[in-house]
């Protein structure tokens, strides 16, 4: 069930902007309990994990697990106790260089492909550096006035949403790497994917100008900013995900096989990797299974299809005649209603690439890195998964990975033109 990766306080309750709370001390005690709340949810995702398990790095996409739970540490190490705790002494100054993941101005950094050959320190001094970290934001906290945590609470929102992306990819990287393992361990024994909603058909999008972005005064991340206008086309979405059961008809009907479904660079991506199904699907006695969160289960038709490139989603998307929605349709639909399950199951690609903003510009230092520099060369999928830890879901995210990307819980839904031919 997806209760096994919910986190310990719901939405409401954690990272979102505070309302009512003026208080110093009240403000204090927020932000400790969701530090808390949010910091204990990567451990509990962890802990059915091996020593071994942590360590392992399927591809250079992935990251071990223990990796990331050094990382998100680094990160209030880093960005918070460093700048605003004076005499900070950290657990160990070489894991700065270990555990940074891109933020060139923090710093130089172990190679990410090579993540996995980091056996040392091992888990149990990653647990004691998270312990170290830990006690030390708390304290800082705890201690704070009111023009302390004007200045650390930024840090601190930002630091958790920031732990809450990893807690998502620290499962699609162990299923990554349980999926390379023979004997198909399952991560959780119990797992399920959430049942989709019943209801079919599509919804018009009516034509006009619609505002997009993020345009209120919570938690966001800036390339959700700035909110602008766009005059959107008269479309018709589907209601539902596309289904495993479709994408078992798309293949039988020779979808992996037929050149001219794809684009250029899927084409030759089927081709080198010798793809015939959606990432962790094999076929075992003429049946197709998936490999899920719980081991290789059969197939279940009425499941939405996950594990999908944007290579393939779009090949899908030619197949039945149809488009992928843009980012502005997806958004737009989803605020109105018109779409069910967009948010819980699956990631869905978009046909938009993943740029930035009339307007937009990154915020300066090393905290400015976190998405702009990404700019170039990837695919937005909008949404949020069964992966993706309670509260840590908006209209307006922009999820974006590369268009042969597949790891990540990532399906599609089909959008229809009623004046294209």
């Amino acid at each position: 069930m997806r209760a096994a990766f919910q986190t310990t306080l719901a939405a409401p309750d954690i990272l979102l902007r505070l309302q009512d709370v003026t208080a110093a001390t009240d403000r204090c005690g927020f932000w400790h309990e969701a530090y808390r709340a949010v910091r204990a949810e990567t451990e509990r995702r962890a802990e059915r994990l091996s020593a071994e398990d942590q360590v392992v790095q399927s591809m250079p996409d992935a990251s071990p697990t223990k990796w990331h739970r050094a990382h998100v540490t680094w990160f209030f190490e880093q960005f918070l106790l460093r700048p605003h705790v004076p005499g900070y002494k950290s657990y160990n100054e070489d894991f700065a260089f270990l555990f940074n993941s891109y933020y060139v101005a923090a710093g130089p950094r172990h190679a990410r492909p090579k993540r996995g050959l980091i056996t040392r320190p091992g888990v149990q001094d990653v647990a004691a550096y998270r312990a170290h970290v830990d006690a030390a934001v708390l304290d800082l906290i705890a201690g704070a006035d009111a023009r302390t945590l004007d200045g650390i609470c930024p840090v601190v929102e930002i630091g958790l949403h920031h732990e809450q992306q990893h807690q998502e990819l620290l499962l699609t990287d162990i299923l990554h790497a349980f999926s390379e393992n023979p004997l198909a361990p399952a991560c959780d024994p119990q797992w399920t994917m959430p049942a989709p909603a019943v209801r079919g058909g599509e919804s018009t999008l009516p034509e006009g100008i619609q505002a997009i972005g993020y345009g209120g005064e919570g938690f966001h991340y800036d390339n959700e900013r700035p909110q602008h206008r766009v005059l959107l086309q008269k479309v018709r979405i589907d209601r539902a995900l596309v289904s495993n059961g479709a994408w078992l008809e798309f293949m039988r009907d020779g979808g992996y096989e037929t050149p001219d479904l794809w684009l250029s660079d899927g084409w030759a991506q089927v081709q080198n990797e010798g793809w015939r199904a959606p990432g962790h699907w094999r076929e075992v006695d003429g049946a197709w299974h998936q490999f899920t969160l719980a081991g290789l289960k059969a197939v279940d038709p009425d499941a939405p299809v996950c594990h999908v490139s944007y290579y393939e989603a779009d090949a899908f998307a030619r197949w039945r005649g149809a488009h992928l929605p843009t980012e502005e349709e997806w958004e737009t639909a989803a605020r109105l209603g018109l779409i069910d399950d967009a948010f819980g199951l699956v990631w869905q690609w978009t046909r938009s690439a993943y740029l930035p903003y009339p307007g937009y510009r990154a915020a300066p230092g090393a905290l400015g890195e976190y998405n702009g520099k990404f700019m170039v060369s990837q695919m937005v999928l909008r949404g949020s998964s069964c992966a993706t830890p309670d509260g840590h879901a908006r209209l307006t995210y922009r999820n974006f990975f590369y268009p042969p990307s597949r790891w990540q819980f990532s399906g599609l839904r089909l959008v229809r033109y009623p004046h294209a031919r």
